[in-house]
């Protein structure tokens, strides 16, 4: 995957699995296992030396510390100066939709929708119903505004303010 990437990323960004909703209800498939720390050293220094071949930096947000030895940076995903780089403004409120302290993430506008990916993998929070999922498919068109439909006349557009 670096090397498809290379040139066209600087950072990645990991995170391990958070046991949302429908991951429990895919404990089963996803055949879930704790990670040990020595698991957990192995797995860093495995990444750390593919993405150090192509000059990518590893990052991890929220998580604890023990990829650090790995070469891994901790920062988080969106913090206020990313988030500065990316729409100029100065001002943005904390982030708390995951729960944990740790995370200091800022609140930014996501313009994905929620069951539209034909990946289908049991681990992802914004998948949770195969069937909404075709549904959704079959109502994208590459001519609409929209990533699902086209909007209809009752439809109301409201400018969301972080």
């Amino acid at each position: 995957m670096c090397q498809l990437l290379d040139g066209s990323i600087k950072c990645i960004i990991i995170s391990f699995i958070d046991i949302y909703k429908n991951v429990l209800r895919h404990a089963g498939a996803l055949n879930l296992k704790t990670i040990t720390d020595f698991d957990m050293k192995e797995l860093g220094l495995r990444f750390f030396k593919i993405a150090n071949r192509y000059n990518i930096t590893l990052q991890t947000c929220a998580e604890e510390e023990r990829l650090l030895e790995c070469g891994f940076i901790k920062r988080d995903c969106m913090d206020e100066e990313f988030a500065r780089i990316l729409t100029g403004k100065t001002k943005f409120k904390p982030w708390r939709a995951r729960g944990r302290e740790s995370c200091k993430c800022v609140q930014m506008v996501d313009i994905g929708f929620y069951n539209t990916c034909k990946h289908y993998c049991k681990y992802c929070y914004a998948n949770y119903c195969e069937k909404v999922i075709h549904d959704n498919v079959l109502k994208h068109n590459i001519s609409s505004t929209l990533l699902i439909g086209f909007l209809k006349p009752e439809d109301k557009i409201k400018v969301r303010k972080c």
